[in-house]
C-alpha cells in the first residue's frame, strides 16, 4: 500500500518552511523515526522523521522548495 506523507507542522507559528536537505532517496528502505529531510524556519533547522517504516517510491520536494504545512512531500510503500 502506498502512503503520501505530508509536511508536518514544525512550530506553533510556522506554516511554511524551506527544504534544506533531503536524506531519503528513491528505493531506500526507511525505518520509523529515521530522518527523511531537513527544513529551515526563520529561526532554526528541523529534521523531519518518518512516521512509519517503508520504501521511498517518490520524492515530491526538492532542496530550496518552500513547502506549506500539509503539502505532500514523499510517497512510501508500506
Amino acid at each position: 500500500m502506498r502512503s503520501t506523507l505530508k509536511m508536518p507542522k514544525v512550530g506553533d507559528a510556522v506554516d511554511e518552511v524551506v527544504i534544506s536537505e533531503i536524506q531519503a532517496s528513491i528505493g531506500a528502505k526507511i525505518t520509523e523515526g529515521q530522518t527523511l529531510f531537513t527544513v529551515e524556519t526563520d529561526k532554526t533547522q528541523v529534521e523531519v522523521p518518518a512516521p512509519f517504516a517503508g520504501t521511498v517510491i517518490e520524492i515530491l520536494i526538492a532542496v530550496g522548495d518552500d513547502v506549506r504545512t500539509g503539502a505532500p512531500t514523499l510517497v512510501l510503500e508500506v
